[in-house]
């Protein structure tokens, strides 16, 4: 702590005393209150929320570890793996302590998760940043801020193994799961083996029992059931026996059928008449109904033709060239069309169609209303004197 006050004197002792007026940290005291505001700064953006955390896988393929390639971390996991069951491992080597620590171990958590899967390098299933035991001093490169929101942005669940049991840093804070010791982070990414082994073999045997139990149930069940059916040999008898009385009854059956049928058809073949007869039948009756259907036709003709010429005389007295034998006359155009009133134009060639003759004319006017009086007819101009040929 670095203290502030005054020294004053204690006249009945003759000793001096310091009166401390002001109290702020110092060395490892202000570490420690610039990482709790760190702390309570990431906390409040949520990197440190509890759902946030991934549950991490039951047995990896590949372990990506963060750590220093030279110490004895990167050991001491090796030989725990081995020993609890062997996986595939890939270190990322970083310094992790000193200047440019922190940002090669952000570096790598964020390389891990840039890995596609499928590609040259195996994507891991597991990262695990681990580091040994050290000072505060020591340990502040897991607590920088990039260090954390790396963490808290991998892709990839995360096991922090950083210092021992007593040493807290902020990325435990960030990360899926919190190792005590890099050891244990190694025991807590893979089961054993040999227990798993042991297990899959107790279940087994226990799977094995259950089987040849209900397999025993099973047949004593059946053999209780088939104790309670009657004798095959004596259902085949019975049905032998239905069968054959069947069979007899079924032959006497289509005998009678046959017979019954036979005597139906000689009845029905006497009823029939013989072909010749019949033809002969129907030729007669053919030819009375052609005698009495020739007077009918030529009496239907007769009507007709009667009707078609009431018809023509109708068409005649209706025809408008009947009524031009009146005196009177069609105007057509020079093509021959009949010209309605409203078509005329002033000086239009026409033609005036009586009954029997055609005279062609030309319009002085249009078309006017009746009762109104025609217009001035223009006098023709007079023809000019040719002079006589002198020759």
């Amino acid at each position: 702590m670095i203290c502030t006050g005054r020294l004053t004197t204690f006249p009945g002792r003759s000793k001096y005393q310091l009166v401390i007026e002001q109290m702020e940290l110092a060395g490892e005291g202000a570490l420690l209150k610039m990482l709790e505001d760190r702390k309570r700064k990431l906390a409040a953006e949520g990197l440190f929320a509890e759902e946030r955390k991934r549950k991490l896988p039951f047995l990896p393929e590949v372990i990506g570890i963060v750590t220093s390639p030279t110490g004895a971390v990167i050991r001491d996991i090796l030989h725990r793996l081995a020993d609890r069951f062997p996986r595939h491992v890939l270190l990322w080597p970083v310094a992790v302590q000193g200047e440019g620590a922190a940002q090669q171990v952000a570096r790598a958590i964020a390389g891990f998760s840039a890995i596609r899967p499928g590609g040259p390098v195996p994507r891991p299933d597991l990262v695990i940043v681990a580091r040994g035991g050290g000072s505060l001093e020591d340990l502040m490169a897991f607590n920088e801020e990039i260090v954390v929101r790396a963490a808290a942005a991998s892709e990839i669940p995360l096991i922090s193994a950083v210092g021992h049991e007593t040493d807290t840093t902020l990325i435990d804070f960030a990360a899926d799961k919190r190792a005590p010791t890099p050891t244990a982070a190694a025991e807590m990414a893979v089961p054993v083996r040999l227990e798993l082994l042991a297990q899959i073999g107790t279940l087994g045997g226990r799977l094995d029992g259950a089987a040849s139990r209900f397999l025993t149930e099973r047949k004593l069940r059946v053999e209780g059931l088939g104790r309670g059916l009657p004798d095959p040999a004596r259902l085949l008898e019975t049905a032998e026996q239905r069968l054959d009385d069947r069979a007899e009854r079924l032959t006497l059956s289509v005998e009678a059928l046959l017979r019954d049928r036979r005597g139906r058809l000689a009845e029905t073949a006497a009823k029939l008449k013989h072909p010749r007869e019949r033809i002969e039948e129907a030729s007669r009756q053919l030819d009375r109904e052609s005698a009495r259907l020739l007077p009918a036709l030529e009496r239907t003709v007769e009507r007709i033709g009667e009707r078609f010429a009431g018809l023509g005389q109708l068409l005649e007295t209706l025809s408008p060239f009947k009524v031009l034998e009146r005196g009177y006359a069609v105007v057509e155009d020079e093509a021959g069309h009949p010209v309605a009133p409203a078509a005329i134009a002033p000086g239009m060639a026409l033609s005036l169609r009586f009954a029997e003759q055609v005279v062609d004319a030309r319009a002085e006017s249009g078309p006017r209303k009746l009762g109104e009086k025609a217009p001035p007819r223009k006098k023709p101009a007079p023809a000019k004197e040719r002079q006589p040929s002198l020759f």
